[in-house]
Formats: structure tokens, C-alpha cells, sequence
């Protein structure tokens, strides 16, 4: 029998029924800073998901919504009660597509729907007038307070098969002015549940591991580890905000007894900075279990700094698709960086051909593409998969030693914001290109580990910067009006005009050089981004 993230709740709240599962910020009504923190037990968590469950399953039979169907869920999902109305959803028997808050355009996300077969849209209060057009019936995301307690029994779940779809999420990037549907079955959310197992196993049995919240339930990388959370007994402490200050992060170690800190790379980057001036919270971080980080990798000063200050990292890879795949070997070894998978999957790491690399030479190290084999429980949808029904993720890494792998970038125009979701560099090139071609000679975007792209131009003629950083914004706003806030360049702030033939370039193609303009403008990137914060 296949393990759900409900059976896995259902269990761990029998066994740890008074344990903390979460810690809440109580956040005062005059400042709205942190003023402390509110526990909920696994009991309590429990008996919310029930009474939530039997909320939507009595709303959603109003308009006779069978059991099964696709319910959109339109919400933050960083909050507790975001959580209720995910595991609710679930275990009233439907089947939750969920959309990040950072997706505001309604045209797209009803688009989605239609994707999907969604039959109903429940939304976060703020989006109560753009959806008023809905094709499908909406309901407010409702507060935990407004839930009244369950009138009726609980309704009991469908039976389903390893086939039958659990999820709904969506690439965390861009493709074609939409992200793309991402159905997850049962047999891969099994397959999740054991992978998460390993990545979550407690270094101490004798006390409860307390980690922290990483990101929104809308997106992968936070149900994944919520549930490798939950099956251990563990504790989530859900900070006032992602990028939470080294002042919380510390608050969070004392208060809550914060043991094991996750964190998407550059939110991770920003304590280890603070660390060098701050001994207190050096000496925090390095007293913690692990300090587990994702979504890119570190650079390698803040990695040097880390492991020579004691502070026990280790990099979790993975993707929308699959989950988490990969993850390093950690402790104080030479090997301790790279990076090997994780038991009970079926992986390839597949040659690639040698192509010109970014420096402009022809690489001589042998390149490999990390392959899910169709046989892996964590292989995704047929529809994100090849003919072969394997699913390439166009991951490039090298191996180092015989099955521990360095990561080497990707094979694409993709790029990774602050936050570690995906933007796709060469269609807003492309899209520059199309509408703006007698205004530009060469363009190329850059923002890896920035919270927006930032596009670089060498202009066609000569002309005002500012004129023409106005024309572009003006001729491309429909482009970036359907995608993600992560992946829009809406500002002329956000254009860098350059002089023609400055941009670094490749030797023998010619082609300007991602890395090196990130590089050589960093800078200048470092200053756009702290005026836009």
C-alpha cells in the first residue's frame, strides 16, 4: 500500500499526539514585529485537517463537486492555515492544484484551471475582485476561525490507485507565457514520502528535531519537506517571512530551539555574510545538527567560510518534477561536497557532447545529463517525460568519484531566482528581439540568485538610455504581464544600456557570455537590486 502525506500525518499524530508540529509567530498589533511564538500540537493539526476537510467537502457538494475533481488553491502558503486548506482539500478527497501568490496574473491561472479540468477555484482574500470572472465556481480562502467545528463525520477517501493524480503543481518558470502542469500520482508522492524520510532522519533519536519553514506550499521544495518533517515527529517553525532576519534566525535558536536550518542558497548566503560580523550568531550557526540549503548551489567563499568555522552543511538538489534527487555527503571529509542520490531511485547520468562552455573553449571534461529512469517512483508525468518515458532534467554534473557527482549547470537558457524558482533567460531575449529589434543590437538577461531578472542591452544606434529603456518596458509589458514576478522585467531600473560590443563574449562564436556579465556587473546589479528592495 501506497504512503500519502495524510497517512503519514495520521500516523505521526498517534504517536507524538502532544508534540509540537509547529511554531507560529505572534506578531504585535501596534509594530507587527515578533513578539513570540504560538505552539500547535500534532493533536491539534490533526483535528484541524478533519475539521477543514469536512468544511470543503460540504461547501464543494453544494455545487455538486464530485470526490476527485481538481479544486485550484490560489494562496500564499506560508501561513498554518494555508496548510489546513492543502491537507483539508486532500482529505476530503480532491485533488489540490495549487498556484503561488507570485503568479497574480488571473488570466493565466484561469487558463490553468481549464488545463487541469479544475471545477473550482478557492482563492486568498486579496484576489477577491480579479476573480469575480472565473469560469468555475470560487470560494474565499477561509480563516481558521471562520471554519466552524465538524458538523457531520468526516468523509471517507475515495479509493485510488498508484496512478491516479494527488497533486497539481506547476514548473516554477515560464514556458511559452504559462508554467506547465505538473500531475504527481500517488506512486511518486510514495516515492516522495521516502525520500523526504531520509533527507529529515533525526541526528539525536533521544529529542525532537525543530527545523524551519522553507518556502510556500504552492511550490514543491516545502511539501516535500514538510512531510520528511512530520513522519519524524519533528517541529516546523514558520518564520515572519522567508528572508527572515540573523535577529530571528537567532530568536528562533533560543526561543524554539531551532536545531536543523533549511534555506533556500541565497537567503542562506545572507546569514553566513552576517556571520562574519556578528561571533553570536556564528556561534549559533555552527552549534546547529545540519544547516541544509537548496534550490543552487553556495558560492565558494560563503562554502569556505561555513567549513572552516565548523558550520555542518549539506546541498539538497532537486526539481518541481521530481522532488529532491540528490543530496551531498556532508561531514568534514574531502568528499563532503559532492553530491550522491538517494536510495530506493532509478537514476542515469548520461554523456553529454562536448559544446563551447561559457569561458569559450572547448571543454574536456566529460559532462553528464541526470536522467530519471521511467522505472523511478519519482519519475513524473508522462507528459513531462521523453518518448522513451524517461525524464530528462537537463542537469549537467560531473563524477568526481565513482557515484558522488559536482554540479555543473544546465544545458539551457534557465536561470534560478533568489528564492530558487525558474526563469527562462532566452524568451524574454527573444521577446526583446521580436518587439524591439530596431531598437537593440544585442541583449542578454542575467539575475542568478537576484530576486528579478535584470536585461542587459548594447543599443542599435545612438539614442537617450532612458527613452529607450522606457520604449523597451512599453513594447514588452503584454510579454511579462503572464508570467511570474520572479521572472518579470517591468521597470526601467531593471535595464542596464551598455555600449555596442562591450558585453564579454565567447572567442570563437561570439556569443555573449551569461556568467561573465553577472561577473564583471556585480556591482552595478548589487546596487539596481538594493534600490528595488
Amino acid at each position: 500500500m501506497f504512503r500519502t502525506h495524510l497517512s503519514v500525518l495520521e500516523s505521526s499524530a498517534a504517536r507524538f499526539p502532544s508534540s509540537p508540529v509547529f511554531r507560529t509567530p505572534l506578531l504585535d498589533a501596534q509594530t507587527n514585529r515578533l513578539g513570540g511564538w504560538t505552539t500547535i500540537s500534532y493533536r491539534q493539526f490533526q483535528e484541524d485537517v478533519l475539521r477543514f476537510a469536512t468544511f470543503w467537502a460540504r461547501e464543494l457538494r453544494r455545487n455538486k463537486i464530485p470526490q476527485r475533481s481538481v479544486i485550484g488553491l490560489w494562496i500564499g502558503g506560508y501561513t498554518y492555515v494555508d496548510v489546513l486548506h492543502v491537507y483539508g482539500l486532500s482529505r476530503a478527497g480532491y485533488i489540490p492544484q495549487l498556484f503561488s501568490l507570485r503568479l497574480p496574473n488571473p488570466e493565466v491561472v484561469f487558463e490553468l484551471l481549464v488545463k487541469a479540468d479544475a471545477k473550482a477555484l478557492i482563492f486568498d482574500q486579496t484576489f477577491a475582485e480579479i476573480v469575480q470572472n472565473c469560469h468555475v465556481p470560487i470560494y474565499p480562502a477561509a480563516k481558521v476561525a471562520e471554519v466552524d467545528a465538524r458538523s457531520g463525520p468526516v468523509p471517507d477517501l475515495p479509493v485510488v490507485a498508484e496512478s491516479d493524480i494527488a497533486f497539481v503543481f506547476h514548473t516554477s518558470g515560464s514556458t511559452s507565457g504559462s508554467p506547465k502542469l505538473v500531475p504527481c500520482n500517488y506512486r511518486w508522492l510514495d516515492s516522495t514520502v521516502a525520500k523526504s524520510s531520509q533527507i529529515c532522519t533525526p541526528r539525536d533519536a533521544a529529542r525532537q528535531d525543530v527545523t524551519t519553514w522553507m518556502g510556500s506550499m504552492c511550490h514543491i521544495g516545502q511539501e516535500f519537506m514538510l512531510i520528511g518533517s512530520i513522519q519524524h515527529g519533528s517541529c516546523v517553525i514558520q518564520p515572519t517571512t522567508i528572508s527572515f532576519s540573523s535577529e530571528e534566525l537567532m530568536d528562533m535558536i533560543h526561543s524554539c530551539g531551532l536545531n536543523r536550518l533549511n534555506q533556500f542558497a541565497a537567503f542562506l548566503a545572507m546569514q553566513l555574510q552576517a556571520s562574519r560580523i556578528h561571533p553570536k550568531l556564528l556561534a549559533m550557526l555552527a552549534s546547529l545538527d545540519e544547516v541544509l540549503y537548496s534550490g543552487m548551489p553556495l558560492s565558494q567563499p560563503e562554502q569556505e567560510w561555513a567549513l572552516q568555522n565548523n558550520i555542518r552543511l549539506r546541498n539538497l538538489f532537486g526539481s518541481t518534477e521530481c522532488g529532491a534527487t540528490l543530496m551531498s555527503v556532508g561531514g568534514t571529509g574531502k568528499d563532503r561536497t559532492l553530491l550522491r542520490p538517494l536510495d530506493g531511485v532509478s537514476y542515469r547520468f548520461v554523456p553529454v557532447d562536448s559544446e563551447e562552455s561559457e569561458a569559450g573553449h572547448q571543454s574536456t571534461a566529460r559532462l553528464l545529463e541526470f536522467v530519471v529512469s521511467s522505472e523511478s517512483g519519482d519519475c513524473p508525468d508522462r507528459s513531462l517525460c521523453g518518448p522513451d518515458g524517461n525524464f530528462r532534467t537537463g542537469d549537467l554534473f560531473q563524477e568526481v568519484t565513482p557515484g558522488c557527482y559536482v554540479s555543473r549547470g544546465r544545458n539551457d537558457d534557465w536561470i534560478k531566482s533568489e528564492n530558487s524558482l525558474r526563469c527562462d533567460t532566452k524568451a524574454i531575449e527573444d521577446n526583446v528581439r521580436a518587439m524591439c529589434g530596431d531598437l537593440i543590437s544585442e541583449c542578454i538577461v542575467v539575475g542568478t540568485g537576484r530576486p528579478s531578472p535584470v536585461l542587459f542591452i548594447e543599443p542599435a544606434k545612438d539614442m537617450d538610455n532612458e527613452k529607450l529603456k522606457k520604449d523597451i518596458i512599453r513594447k514588452t509589458r503584454h510579454f511579462h504581464s503572464r508570467r511570474y514576478l520572479h521572472e518579470r522585467i517591468t521597470s526601467a531600473q531593471m535595464i542596464v544600456v551598455v555600449a555596442r560590443n562591450t558585453l564579454p563574449r565567447t572567442s570563437t562564436k561570439g556569443n555573449i557570455r551569461r556568467t561573465a556579465v553577472e561577473a564583471a556587473y556585480r556591482s552595478q546589479l548589487d546596487e539596481i537590486y538594493s534600490i528595488s528592495r
